[in-house]
């Protein structure tokens, strides 16, 4: 009984009232609430669960049989539109490479020569050949310029470190030798 009195004695009223309160709010909340879908009668609210109830009076469309799996086509149906778009892109393609080999193609020598001669003109193809062998010997003699410069700067900072070390080491036979 002395323990019932102790504990009794250690409640505090205020952590009492905040419960009880608290309680009390979540009851009148959940009271108070009436879950409602929006633009629909309250008293449609049981109804609204289900969009459609099953009538066996009336007809529902199904998929058409069309074999495979439980007689009903193995593939998803949302999948066929993206069939056909594939294959009219297929046959675009395949038509576009026909007119290409059609325009383009050589059944003789005299259309091969056609065809070159309609290209890039001759003094067109030797100027641009001229300027690609120009600007390739212009980057091969930057490139060694560049590797001509860092090798003799190599050779100074070696230079230098090879008089630093043999200061070092006739410091330090000189020392050795007391």
């Amino acid at each position: 009984m002395k323990r019932v009195i102790d504990w009794l004695q250690n409640l505090r009223p205020l952590k009492i009232f905040t419960v009880v309160l608290a309680g009390f709010f979540l009851l009148l909340t959940q009271a108070c609430n009436s879950p409602t879908i929006a633009g629909q009668p309250p008293q449609q609210k049981a109804e609204s669960a289900y969009t459609e109830r099953y009538d066996p009076t009336k007809e529902y469309p199904l998929n058409n049989p069309q074999g495979g799996m439980n007689n009903f086509s193995d593939v998803d149906p949302r999948g066929q539109a993206g069939e056909k778009t594939a294959e009219a892109k297929a046959k675009a393609l395949r038509d576009n490479a026909k007119k290409n080999v059609e325009q383009k193609g050589v059944d003789s020598p005299q259309e091969y020569v056609e065809n070159y001669r309609q290209g890039t003109p001759l003094g067109q193809r030797v100027k641009n050949l001229g300027e690609d062998i120009g600007s390739s010997a212009e980057e091969v003699r930057e490139g060694v310029v560049k590797g001509t410069q860092r090798g003799v700067e190599n050779i100074k900072e070696n230079t230098r470190n090879a008089g630093d070390d043999l200061a070092k080491k006739g410091k330090q036979t000189t020392e050795n030798a007391f």
